[in-house]
């Protein structure tokens, strides 16, 4: 049964959220509307930042994601994971304050119960896709490269690499080597915007990500490479096997890899906003 992940109802009211960083992240000013009944909540929440500032608290992580807004466009928003919005809650004084923390408990009881049972995330992904109406030999392909993205990163996490940027570049320079386009290169080649590249991946583009992305991982654990630099020399070597592989594909099929395919016509709406999207994977920082 299909999951709306993208609109969590609250009170009657929806909250908007979007998967980002191996979380999710919910419009702070949608919370704001919720905690205050205000009219205008972007000016409340633009009030309260200054208030946090001035008093000198600790200011709640906050990125601005793209969110449909509600002129159906996708618009940059304020967005707090889970303990940015407790810390939001707890500087606004509202009855609703318990009510929605108890939301946020159940909210991120699913996650919880899908990293002790990652079978429980594969079968929710794979019947999400197949709503969708990816083919199965596609979905397979899919579900395989999110778990070797999943294996990479928690072999980051254990190396020291800081979630966030340094994943970006890492997963920016594994991408570059195997397509020879930057992430954003890429989404631009398939006429993508909002939407998560992968999900627009053909077949075979998810096996090279796949094989570069393992290879980078193998690389790491056999030089017990530490820290950013160390796994940016892994993720250069993974890269490099993508590339190859790439080519002689490309030599023995007489065509080229890297295609303008995309799967828009599945959905008229993202689907990036459906399924947790693969952590970091489509900035283009580059190494300093």
């Amino acid at each position: 049964m299909e999951k709306d992940n993208y609109l969590a109802p609250f009170e009657g009211k929806k909250i908007r959220r979007i998967w980002h960083d191996e979380q999710w992240y919910f419009s702070v000013v949608d919370i704001i509307e919720v905690l205050t009944d205000s009219p205008i909540p972007k000016t409340y929440w633009s009030k309260l930042k200054t208030k946090i500032k001035a008093e000198s608290q600790t200011y709640p992580n906050t990125v601005r994601l793209k969110l449909v807004a509600s002129d159906g466009r996708n618009r940059l928003t304020d967005c707090a994971n889970t303990e940015g919005v407790l810390r939001i809650v707890m500087s606004v004084p509202s009855p609703k304050a318990e009510p929605l923390k108890l939301w946020l408990a159940q909210v991120g009881k699913e996650r919880i119960e899908e990293t002790e049972n990652p079978e429980l995330l594969r079968k929710r992904q794979t019947e999400l896709y197949r709503t969708k109406g990816y083919s199965e030999e596609w979905i397979q392909r899919r579900v395989q490269s999110i778990d070797t993205r999943n294996e990479l990163t928690e072999e980051w996490q254990k190396r020291g690499v800081v979630e966030g940027k340094e994943y970006s570049i890492l997963t920016a320079t594994i991408a570059k080597g195997t397509f020879g386009l930057t992430p954003s290169e890429h989404k631009k080649l398939k006429g993508l915007d909002n939407q998560e590249l992968r999900d627009h991946m053909t077949p075979m583009e998810l096996i090279l990500t796949a094989l570069s992305e393992e290879v980078t991982r193998t690389v790491a654990i056999k030089n017990d490479a530490q820290g950013f630099y160390e796994n940016h020399e892994a993720a250069i070597k993974g890269g490099q096997a993508g590339k190859r592989a790439r080519q002689n594909v490309e030599k023995i099929t007489g065509e080229k890899v890297v295609s303008e395919q995309n799967f828009l016509h599945l959905s008229p709406s993202s689907v990036v906003n459906e399924l947790p999207a693969d952590s970091n994977e489509e900035t283009d920082e580059s190494i300093k």
